[in-house]
């Protein structure tokens, strides 16, 4: 999805005014009432109000709802806290470098994982990207990642991350107190000058019971993987990691359109060994020539971090990407000294982003395309390594038996209740407005001549 180097460890009525008025507040009202409760907020307010910035709604990243606002510093001293457990919206601006301030203890690891959203019709450059790290007091780095958007140079977010580590422990940033998380645009030359959005998290993980193996296994079966084959089943993705559709081993089938990004997350649990294939299928043979880094599936593990990215061109003939092989999940991973191996240290859901470059467009068309996700879970479930207290946010580092049912559903089952209540809403909403119109329009012409 994009490119990343990496430091581990080290979206008239013409009536009276006072009808026009009242018309108006009413069938405000009733519009409102059209979209559900349940329905996503950000959803709602993309439907009633569409991207000026871009080509469609759908290529807009979902934001958690209810995320609270948080500004950037321009120095620690007025760095302000974010908490674990929380998710936060700020913003970039071209060039910016600012900070964020947390209060850590002595034994816990903690992970900050920053996701930024370009505008849709940005202009971006193959080094345009973002730097995250987290910095002690004494401004020794604990750990650094940077992340770009690629050859591509598609608007779409990307995620960094940064880590304050116990286990394995590093030889600085030690100790309870103030940590700083650094979040840098970089590569800024040629790149459109508006601000990007950010969404900010930030989890814990306790010290174990017991003490384990401080080495990274070494053997594990690193074969490339068959994609999983059988007959696809719908599943559409979400816009944004908190929307994520929840899918399990399967093939899956969904609808994808230049410059939009398609969110998965898989339950992997302790012991298993997760690969993944993305495939765009052919277009209609009305266009010629190539999209460089057209299709991009990136993998990110329960706390954001990057595992591992798959890419690939495309001329309007189907094309594939495959994840490269993947070591089981085991709490030792987190000993060996790259990734993807140390990374694949926490059981949880992993997420799949899938993004479709927006110069697809320009020779094949607005689509949108057929996407097929190929997702296998080899292996056992094995037991957990026994933390000694409760990770923030809960359950981050587990599977659950509603996660299971969730991804064994695809999504399907709860998006198509969702958008049935939507249609029902909407039409019985909008059924209301129209005879509430005809209504008032029969009254004031009435009144207007003279007769009640």
């Amino acid at each position: 999805m994009g490119r990343r180097t990496a430091w581990w460890r080290a979206r008239a009525w013409r009536g009276r005014p006072s009808a026009r008025l009242r018309v108006a507040a009413v069938a405000a009202v009733l519009c409102t009432a059209a979209v559900p409760a349940s329905w996503p907020v950000d959803a709602a307010a993309a439907a009633a109000s569409p991207s000026s910035d871009g080509p469609s709604a759908a290529s807009t990243y979902a934001f958690a709802e209810g995320a609270r606002s948080v500004v950037g510093a321009a120095g620690t001293a007025d760095a302000q806290r974010i908490e674990a457990g929380t998710t936060y919206r700020s913003s970039l601006s071209k060039g910016a470098k600012v900070y964020y301030s947390l209060e850590l203890d002595a034994a816990s690891n903690t992970y900050v994982s920053a996701t930024a959203v370009p505008r849709p019709g940005a202009t971006l450059s193959v080094t345009d990207g973002i730097r995250v790290s987290v910095e002690d007091k004494d401004s020794h780095s604990c750990s650094y990642e940077s992340a770009t958007f690629g050859a591509a140079m598609s608007p779409h977010p990307i995620t960094a991350w940064g880590a304050r580590t116990t286990s394995p422990a590093s030889p600085v940033c030690q100790g309870a107190g103030a940590y700083y998380v650094v979040v840098e645009r970089v590569g800024t030359v040629g790149s459109s000058s508006g601000a990007w959005d950010l969404e900010l998290t930030t989890a814990t993980e306790p010290a174990l019971k017991k003490a384990g193996s401080t080495s990274s296994p070494e053997v594990w079966d690193s074969a490339s993987p068959t994609p999983l084959p059988g007959q696809a089943k719908h599943s559409q993705g979400g816009a944004g990691f908190s929307r994520a559709t929840a899918v399990g081993q399967g093939v899956w089938r969904a609808d994808i359109s230049p410059g939009q990004t398609l969110f998965y997350k898989v339950p992997v649990d302790w012991g298993r060994q997760l690969s993944a294939t993305a495939e765009l299928g052919s277009g209609d043979g009305g266009g010629q020539g190539y999209a460089i880094d057209a299709l991009a599936m990136s993998l990110y593990n329960p706390v954001r971090a990057d595992v591992a990215e798959a890419s690939v061109g495309y001329d309007g003939k189907q094309k594939s990407a495959s994840l490269s092989p993947l070591p089981p999940v085991e709490y030792a991973n987190r000993y060996a000294a790259t990734a993807p191996v140390n990374v694949m240290q926490f059981a949880g859901s992993y997420y799949l982003a899938v993004h479709l470059a927006a110069g697809v467009a320009e020779d094949f068309g607005d689509g949108p395309f057929g996407l097929t996700l190929r997702v296998r879970v080899d292996g056992a479930a094995q037991d957990g390594p026994g933390y000694a207290g409760q990770p923030v946010p809960p359950n981050v580092f587990e599977v659950t038996a509603q996660d299971r049912e969730a991804a064994a559903e695809g999504g399907s089952a709860g998006g198509d209740a969702a958008m049935k209540a939507v249609a029902a809403g909407g039409i019985g909403a909008g059924t209301l407005v129209l005879v509430v119109l005809g209504l008032w329009t029969v009254t004031a012409r009435r009144r207007a001549r003279g007769v009640v």
